[in-house]
């Protein structure tokens, strides 16, 4: 793309996919290189909330012990986004928990539990596609921290009532011309085998490639060893996302996630202006990241696509 297309697109444009080359439409999505938040929700969680369950047992007796302690804590290491702009985010990354205490409602979580209930947050995205029906969003709903049978019918009920016809089918090869004939907007990945298998609107886990360290190189490096095996025939991410763990934060007592990021923006920055979309060996689609307003936004490659060896930026 030339440097007057690129500025059209970029910049946190809320419409972006509506901008692109007339070349780019009947690409498929997961031949598009898209830009995704990790753990979009971790904005607002709830300090007074308790530890998760499936947390490790020695840091839920400490949160029972030391709750002034042990929750601005997890809350610093927990927290991967700001609340705000939309930047051109497409991949959202929801986990969803129920919360010990009862009640109808479900949250979002993260180490802690989130201010904010699923369906409030999904009634809102749910405007936002109606003010922008060009744009299509890949949600991933994942991980169902405590979620009984009855929760996952209920939830996926409201989905499909919310979203009605702007799901796009999971039998389909969603281009972005496709999707705007149809009026479809979203293709929402529900990683529950029986859910999936019951509804054909309900697309199945989407691969998350994630390293697992504090280490920018070590997330590079993990990252080239998965493409050169070759990337999955649909939609996928690369995550970005640097992750700590306890020696690393009895390491740096003055540090959080966002420091710990911006630290490493550099070179994951680098990285990802290098990479190119498609099909092909090598070829990226969904990249997730931590805290997408500091430099990840609608940038480069991400306003590409076409085969992995031809697009250019």
């Amino acid at each position: 793309m030339g440097e007057n297309q690129r500025e059209d697109v970029g910049g946190g444009n809320s419409d972006w996919m509506s901008s692109l080359p007339e070349e780019l439409l009947d690409v498929p999505l997961w031949n598009l290189a898209i830009p995704g938040s990790h753990d979009s929700m971790s904005f607002c969680l709830d300090m007074s909330s308790p530890v998760l369950r499936s947390e490790p047992w020695l840091l839920r007796i400490m949160d029972r012990l030391f709750p002034c302690l042990t929750r601005p804590c997890i809350y610093r290491w927990s927290t991967t986004q700001v609340p705000g702009s939309d930047l051109g985010i497409r991949y959202l990354d929801l986990r969803i928990a129920r919360k010990p205490a009862g009640g109808s409602s479900l949250f979002f979580a993260h180490g802690i539990y989130t201010l904010t209930c699923v369906k409030e947050a999904l009634e809102e995205l749910a405007l936002w596609l109606d003010a922008h029906p060009k744009e299509v969003i890949i949600i991933s709903c994942s991980h169902f921290e405590s979620l009984t049978d009855e929760d996952h019918v209920q939830l996926v009920d409201f989905i499909l009532s919310l979203f009605s016809k702007k799901l796009c089918l999971s039998q389909d090869t969603p281009t972005l011309r496709s999707c705007w004939s149809g009026g479809q907007q979203v293709i929402l990945s529900y990683d529950d085998l029986q859910m999936e298998c019951q509804h054909r609107q309900l697309w199945p886990k989407i691969p998350y490639w994630y390293a697992d360290s504090p280490d920018p190189k070590k997330v590079i490096t993990y990252l080239e060893e998965k493409k050169r095996k070759g990337r999955p025939g649909s939609f996928y991410v690369s995550g970005l996302n640097l992750t700590e763990d306890a020696l690393y934060i009895l390491l740096h007592p003055l540090q959080n996630l966002r420091t710990m990021t911006m630290e490493a923006l550099s070179p994951l920055l680098r990285w990802t202006a290098e990479q190119r979309p498609g099909p092909g060996v090598g070829g990226v689609n969904i990249i997730g990241c931590d805290f997408v307003e500091s430099g990840f936004d609608c940038d480069g490659v991400w306003m590409t696509g076409g085969d992995a060896s031809t697009a250019t930026p």
